[in-house]
Order: C-alpha cells, then sequence, then structure tokens
C-alpha cells in the first residue's frame, strides 16, 4: 500500500493470540478505507502464535509487527515501540481484547478534526471493570459490537468503570482538578507530535498500572485538552488477570516512580491512596480537597512554630519540616524544609533555604535521616484525613515527631 495514513493503531500484547484475533477482525471490519489506516502489534515477548496471527491479516490490513524480547510486563516499552514504527500524525492506542465498532477509527478521526486545539481523545470502553468483568459477553460472541452495546449499553454493570465520573463532570474532564488520571490506554488518541514530545511512555514503569497516568500528566502539562469520546467506543473482552492484590502492588510502585521523577502533590496523593488501598477512583477528590487547604494556607507563616522545635531539639538536632511554609526562622541551620506549595519553595529558594515541594505523605528523604520530624499547622487542615499517613512518614524519617503546631 502507498501513501501516508491517517491514523495508526498501536496494539500491545502478550501471549493472548485468541484476543488479539478477535481485535485485528474488528479492525479489519473498520469503515475507514484500509489505506487510511496502519495497525502495529507490539509483541512484549509472546511464546504463543501471535506473530501467526498478525501474519494471517496481512491481506485484510495495513498491518506490521514488532517484537521485544519477554523481560518481563512492559506494555510501556512495546507501546513506544509500535510508536516509533507508526507513520501517520495521529496515534490511537487499543488494547488486546478491546472490540472495536465499525465506525471506531472514523470517530477518533473526527474528534480531532472537531477539536478547536490539540486534543487527547479519551475513548469509552464498554465492559471495562478489572475486578468486575462482564463474562455475560463470552455468550454473546456471535453477535456483532453494534447489537451488543444495543443490548446490554443501559446496563450499570456493562458501563465503563470510569461512567460516572465522567457523568459527574458532565463528560468534561477539565471541570475536575486532574482532568489526566482517567485516561487508560485502552483506547485512546493523540497526535504523534505530541506523544513523541512528551517522551512517550516511561519505560522504567514495569508491570500492570501508571504508565498511561504519567502520560496524561505530561500531555495536560504540554498542554494539551482531553476529550471524551461515546462513539468511538471499544468492548472490553473478558480475560484472566492476576489478583486485584498484585496488580495493585505494581500500581503503587509505579506511581512512586512518576513522584520521584515528577514531584507533584498530585502524584503523592494517588500514592497514599493506592498504597493503603483506598478507592482509585476518589482520587480525584482527594487531591481537590487537599488543593483547596493549600490556597487557604498559602500565607501562612510558621517560623515561630519551627524554631521552638528547634530549640527544644538542641542546635545539632538533623531537623525535617513538613509545611515549612515560605520563611525560616533566623538562623534556622541546616533543617530540611519541605511545603506543599509551590511558591513557598520557591521563596525559601530565593531566600538561599533549598527545599523539596511534598506534602509529607511521601517524600523523598531516606529511611533514619532525621532525629526530628517537625509537622507544622499548615498540615492542621489535612491532619483529620491523613494524619495516620504523615506520622507513619515521619516515623519512618525520624527518631521523634513534633506535632505541637497541629495541636
Amino acid at each position: 500500500m502507498t501513501g501516508v495514513p491517517r491514523i495508526s493503531v498501536v496494539v500491545p500484547t502478550y501471549n493472548r493470540s485468541e484476543l488479539l484475533a478477535r481485535t485485528l477482525r474488528q479492525l479489519a471490519r473498520q469503515t475507514l478505507p484500509r489505506d487510511a489506516f496502519e495497525v502495529i502489534v507490539a509483541d512484549d515477548g509472546s511464546s504463543d502464535d501471535t506473530r501467526q496471527v498478525v501474519d494471517s491479516f496481512a491481506d485484510r490490513l495495513r498491518i506490521a509487527y514488532h517484537f521485544q524480547d519477554d523481560l518481563g510486563f512492559r506494555a510501556g516499552t512495546a507501546r513506544n515501540a509500535g510508536a516509533r514504527l507508526a507513520s501517520a500524525p495521529l496515534l490511537c492506542f487499543l488494547d488486546t481484547g478491546a472490540i472495536p465498532g465499525d465506525d471506531f477509527l472514523r470517530r477518533h478521526l473526527a474528534e480531532h478534526e472537531e477539536a478547536a486545539r490539540p486534543t487527547i481523545v479519551v475513548g469509552y470502553a464498554y465492559g471495562y471493570d478489572p475486578e468486575h468483568p462482564v463474562h455475560a459477553l463470552d455468550r454473546m460472541s456471535r453477535m456483532s459490537p453494534e447489537e451488543i452495546v444495543d443490548e446490554l449499553g443501559d446496563d450499570p454493570g456493562f458501563r465503563d468503570i470510569r461512567h460516572p465520573h465522567f457523568d459527574a463532570c458532565g463528560f468534561d474532564l477539565h471541570r475536575r482538578s486532574l482532568p489526566w488520571n482517567l485516561l487508560f490506554t485502552i483506547n485512546c488518541s493523540m497526535a504523534a507530535a505530541d506523544f513523541h514530545a512528551v517522551g512517550g511512555f516511561n519505560e522504567d514503569l514495569t508491570g500492570w498500572g501508571g504508565e498511561d497516568l504519567e502520560l496524561g500528566y505530561l500531555l495536560h502539562r504540554h498542554g494539551l485538552r482531553f476529550r471524551i469520546s461515546r462513539a468511538a467506543w471499544v468492548i472490553e473482552s473478558p480475560h484472566g488477570r492476576p489478583e486485584i492484590s498484585t496488580l495493585l502492588d505494581t500500581f503503587r510502585d509505579n506511581v512512586e516512580r512518576s513522584l520521584r521523577r515528577y514531584p507533584d502533590s498530585a502524584f503523592e496523593v494517588g500514592w497514599a491512596l493506592i498504597g493503603m488501598n483506598r478507592p482509585f477512583f476518589t482520587w480525584n477528590d482527594e487531591y481537590r480537597t487537599f488543593a483547596l487547604w493549600r490556597e487557604k494556607v498559602q500565607d501562612l507563616t510558621v517560623a515561630d512554630e519551627i524554631e521552638t522545635a528547634r530549640r527544644a531539639a538542641g542546635p545539632d538536632a538533623r531537623i525535617v519540616v513538613f509545611g515549612a511554609g515560605a520563611a525560616l526562622p533566623p538562623d534556622a541551620g541546616p533543617l530540611v524544609a519541605l511545603d506543599f506549595d509551590r511558591a513557598a519553595v520557591a521563596a525559601l529558594a530565593r531566600d538561599g533555604h533549598p527545599a523539596t515541594y511534598a506534602i509529607g505523605l511521601r517524600t523523598p528523604l531516606a529511611a533514619g535521616s532525621a532525629d526530628l520530624v517537625v509537622i507544622t499547622s499548615r498540615l492542621a487542615g489535612l491532619w483529620e484525613r491523613w494524619h495516620r499517613d504523615l506520622l507513619a512518614e515521619a516515623h519512618r524519617i525520624g527518631a521523634a515527631v513534633s506535632t505541637e503546631g497541629i495541636r
């Protein structure tokens, strides 16, 4: 085939050749002309007949195949490799086993054409719920995707797991505090240039979960808008997954890696939620509560609290402060200052006191690196909700903890 396609579909896969065949069959039925799109299967080290399945579609699809050695779960690395092979100006990421409707690619293209500015299209995924897959779909294998959606589309148990949160923001992700944390790579699209501009997926994020969230964070920071599309839908095919507790372990590890790479209170809140096995979908509301408190105390100075704790600890004590604010006491010495307001951190730096941007739920500091951790009244409004997490981190870092400013 000649000519540049309009959109490239990247499908990562690993030992799921039967599910992959389902996805490729439906891509071969797209109403978009065959030469207008290409499919790149990015294989994360399969040992089954995945390559043979891909080859069997060579007469029906403009298709390419990339194989990487099996070095563990490296979906982000596989997607990056697929994206590098892509030649279209738009990239669509689609999971193995996701069954698109006949107009799927036309709809993705239309969303980008209608958008007023560079956009990420967050496609809808019927039946997507890792903990509660819709097994009834196995009994409907002879129905077309459109027939399945007509039959089950209004069933709350068949809706995308994100649907209540889409609904809560009126299907406008920019009404949320975190527009990016509902970007799942089961079904999404964006300009290839924007994807490459932010470096693609972080290949240090291995195991399940988190690489799509970091990508969404970077694209949002890059200035892109997020646009939900119910028209560009897929149906998630039921398939086996590891235990949810195992998935959450790797998810939490990956969010911590994102936090270390991009220190941001949003990742810090997410890490704490996942680590305590709290519901993922409360992340946006928890962060919004935190952001409102940050605005309330942006001018609160706690130099007196810090000085009182410093004097009590003695001149040689190694001190870390959670919620240091924009001003330290005179002759504060070599204490380590953390604050959750970037403006306060910048003010300390201008005064010659290097500071770290962090709330105190998870910090980059080593265990046992302080004699005393001081938690100031700048964290008072977060105390009822987060005191266990703050104290756990403070005790991990320091031999003693002072909360006099909170009381």
